[in-house]
């Protein structure tokens, strides 16, 4: 139970505050970096490239060894073949199995002496948190090592992006190519399906992805408002922005006809009193979705698209 709850605390954390911090940063109204044009050739070193903090930073020689530390960056450094010089991960790393077999370097807060014992070439960090642990990377670049800040994505444009970034970053940048190309080819064909799916019958929706007393859903700019555009679903909460916190009352008038939650919370909300009247209840339409393939911003993000179609139009997405 204590592991959950610090689950649901980064989770939370990186969606709502690294929202926050996306806004209200020195960055406000801009992307974290400028958004290069795609290239498909394999990149030489030394290289540089953009962070997510718009700071350029160079690698001076293809990474032997790498640490993550979010695991979106985890999923994006084994999508690429790069599972064997993975190093050091997260506590909340787990996706792919062999991650638990590579030493944790910690939380919400990293322990930096572990990962300069490490001794790695790269660390990929995250811009939801490097604002919250300035001092840390400073640290590991004062070490010497390369540190990237990866963007925080909040598009599949956005994690396209990522992986590209990572991809040339780490000597890469063809694979990283060809699952971007698979990833949009796959969100291709789930839209075409779903275009099927009149107006009128498209269902509303609301996600839940934590629960009361401090209830949160995935308004616009979000990927899983993006989601469920894509299977031509309407997002009940998709006039607010980011990740924002709803009141009970809020949420009930809605009126749903499905509801999503990410942290296993179906029962619960079935059995809310002030909740019976909703339709998403009454016709027992409240469903549990893995947290991890709707929030993270890596490769299976696809996967995420594909369980939100199968459980709201399980008729169509067979």
């Amino acid at each position: 139970m204590k592991k959950w709850k610090q689950y649901v605390m980064l989770l939370v954390f990186i969606l709502t505050f690294g929202f926050l911090f996306g806004c209200n940063g020195e960055n406000t109204n801009k992307e974290p970096a400028k958004k290069e044009e795609p290239k498909t050739e394999q990149a030489a070193f030394p290289v540089t490239v953009k962070d997510g903090l718009g700071e350029d930073v160079t690698i001076q020689s293809e990474p032997k060894k790498i640490v993550s530390l979010i695991p979106s960056n985890t999923e994006i450094a084994y999508a690429l073949g790069l599972g064997d010089k993975i190093v050091g991960v997260s506590d909340f790393d787990n996706y792919p199995e062999d991650v638990k077999n590579k030493e944790k370097i910690g939380g919400l807060e990293f322990n930096v002496e572990k990962v300069i014992s490490l001794k790695p070439d790269l660390v990929l960090a995250h811009a939801s948190s490097a604002h919250n642990s300035k001092d840390g990377l400073q640290q590991l670049r004062d070490a010497g090592i390369a540190v990237l800040v990866v963007y925080d994505a909040k598009t599949f444009d956005d994690v396209y992006h990522s992986i590209e970034l990572i991809g040339k970053a780490t000597g890469t940048a063809d694979k990283a190519q060809e699952i971007i190309q698979n990833m949009k080819t796959k969100l291709e064909a789930i839209k075409e399906k779903a275009k099927q799916i009149k107006e009128e019958d498209q269902a509303k929706v609301w996600v839940e992805i934590s629960p009361a007393p401090e209830i949160y859903t995935a308004g616009k700019g979000t990927f899983i408002d993006e989601m469920l555009q894509a299977i031509s679903a309407k997002n009940v909460a998709g006039d607010l922005e980011g990740w924002p916190m709803v009141t009970e009352e809020k949420a009930v008038a809605y009126k749903p006809d499905v509801i999503i939650t990410t942290y296993g919370g179906a029962k619960q909300v079935l059995d809310r009193p002030a909740w019976k009247d909703v339709p998403a209840v009454k016709n027992k339409r409240v469903y549990d979705v893995n947290t991890d393939l709707v929030s993270r911003p890596g490769p299976r993000l696809i996967e995420g698209v594909e369980e939100l179609a199968k459980t709201i139009y399980p008729d169509i997405f067979k």
